[in-house]
């Protein structure tokens, strides 16, 4: 039986079930770990020996082998202090948070590359009517040459390209927009009529990395190794 507090009359231990709640808390973290990137993993805030056993239990790859891995980290997680799992926790959400609105950021572009490119100078203007300061010559002249491209069997250079302009320039404008969220968010929603594709497609095409070979592999050239 659990002891109580004499002043208080307060139980001393926490119950069965709370503590099977942190362990399964724990456990999921432990396998949000397992998935995090290297360069990820570096900027989260926790001990330099707990981020060294996160790096050696990645290194598993075995499923089987992988989910016991993730089982013995989870309980060397919580020998750790509340509050640097706290910590650990709410850098974790955050990360999931950013991850998600800049895979948004990124079909944002993604998707008027492909309209500019396919759809000419219509498609050209709908996107000037949203960034006028963009250079509709460049733009122009871009497009062209990666439908170029894709008829002869070329590297996409000009393709690329286009992404990385039309990249830097919708970032720059979203941050013009400072830290308005809610901007930011209509911007978005007024160009996602016709977005043919979800955030949930993020890990089908194999992460954020993915998705401008992905979308190459569509446009029906070579990938330029």
């Amino acid at each position: 039986m659990r002891g109580r507090d004499p002043e208080t009359g307060e139980f001393l231990d926490e119950s069965r079930s709370a503590k099977r709640r942190e362990a399964l808390d724990v456990l999921a973290m432990a396998g949000k770990l397992m998935d995090t990137g290297h360069a990820a993993l570096a900027l989260l805030p926790m001990p330099d020996e707990l981020r060294a056993l996160v790096v050696d239990s990645q290194r598993i790859r075995s499923n089987i082998a992988r989910k016991r891995q993730t089982q013995w980290l989870a309980k060397q997680m919580r020998r750790e202090d509340d509050a640097v799992l706290d910590t650990l926790r709410a850098a974790l959400e955050h990360t999931k948070e950013d991850a998600r609105r800049e895979a948004a950021a990124l079909h944002r572009v993604e998707h008027w590359r492909l309209k500019i490119v396919d759809g000419g100078d219509a498609g050209l203007a709908e996107f000037i009517a949203l960034y006028p300061m963009a250079d509709r010559q460049q733009l122009r002249t871009l497009a062209r040459n990666a439908k170029a491209e894709r008829l002869a069997n070329k590297p996409p250079h000009s393709f690329r390209e286009i992404f990385r302009v039309l990249r830097e320039l919708m970032a720059e404008a979203d941050e013009g927009r400072g830290d308005d969220a809610d901007a930011i968010d209509d911007a978005m929603e007024a160009e996602a009529n016709s977005v043919d594709h979800g955030i949930e497609d993020i890990d089908e095409i194999g992460g954020l990395d993915g998705l401008d070979e992905y979308r190459h592999d569509d446009f029906g050239g070579r990938r330029d190794d």
